[in-house]
């Protein structure tokens, strides 16, 4: 079971240092980065298909140099064997087509996986549109808000359960063929139901943590030369949205006006409580 897991880095908004050029455009390599906080979802769906049916999970990710320390904590999540890195000056500035194209085209480098995971959208955009986009560059069906599956390698089929339109409360089940591409909700709670599974999942935690510690020897770098790739297809120029204003995200004051009260003052105390009351209440 060959599997492409996809992540991507974006700023941390916890910092409130995020960086854009003079055109509004975001600078990545000048902005703190973490990685997507959805993608944990894939990580997990990923991590079980392999603790249950082994193979080979590679993660993949489209960004700058120095994209070390998402893909150091994408492989000790779902205990990845490799990492790739897809880099290049010629992707800047994507958009989610030309991110769809970039990220398809370097899986079809790789080889034909068994399944590709994707988180159900990013941090920073908020679209929801790369990982259904990148699976129509792939041909291959997708299957969207998964809250559990199953794999049958041996029927080649895929089995899941998924939210209907983002309803928590309606699940339907719906099986498809391999190869295909899962997109993980929030609501994925991968299971291991037998020892096997879990004594399984402790020893790929230690080997994962091992390569790991060495992340810079399990990295791949990808550029446009390797895929090629028409530049005018990818990066800014192969994207049509255009993006026409960008607000700035404010920084925390790092201090804030504080009244000092004094616990050994009734009167003060008591004026603490009066003015806080009906919020306590609700109110």
């Amino acid at each position: 079971m060959d599997t492409i897991v996809l992540t991507k880095g974006v700023p941390d908004f916890r910092e409130g240092k995020v960086s854009f050029d003079e055109d509004g455009h975001l600078e990545r390599g000048n902005t703190p980065t973490v990685m997507n906080p959805n993608d944990e979802h894939a990580l997990r769906a990923a991590l079980q298909t392999r603790v249950r049916h082994g193979g080979h999970v590679s993660v993949m990710s489209m960004g700058p140099p120095g994209y070390e320390d998402v893909l150091r904590e994408a492989m000790e999540s779902v205990y990845a064997d490799d990492c790739y890195l897809v880099s290049d000056k010629e992707f800047a500035a994507a958009d989610t087509w030309a991110t769809a194209i970039t990220l398809a085209t370097a899986i079809e480098h790789l080889g034909e996986p068994d399944l590709v995971f994707a988180g159900f959208k990013t941090a920073d955009g908020e679209t929801g549109h790369t990982g259904p986009q990148t699976c129509w560059g792939l041909d291959m069906p997708v299957v969207t808000h998964v809250v559990a599956l199953d794999i049958d390698p041996d029927e080649r089929t895929l089995r899941a359960k998924r939210l209907v339109e983002g309803d928590i409360e309606e699940i339907e089940t719906v099986e498809t063929s391999l190869p295909a591409f899962v997109v993980a909700d929030p609501e994925f709670e991968p299971t291991y139901r037998t020892a096997r599974h879990r004594l399984e999942r402790k020893r790929l935690r230690a080997e994962a943590r091992e390569r790991a510690a060495d992340i810079d020897d399990h990295v791949t770098y990808v550029d446009h030369e390797d895929l090629n790739l028409d530049p005018d297809y990818v990066g800014l120029d192969g994207s049509p949205t255009i993006v026409s204003s960008v607000d700035p995200i404010p920084r925390a004051p790092a201090e804030r006006e504080a009244t000092e009260v004094d616990p050994a003052d009734p009167e003060a105390l008591g004026a603490v409580v009066e003015e806080l009351s009906p919020y306590a209440g609700g109110d």
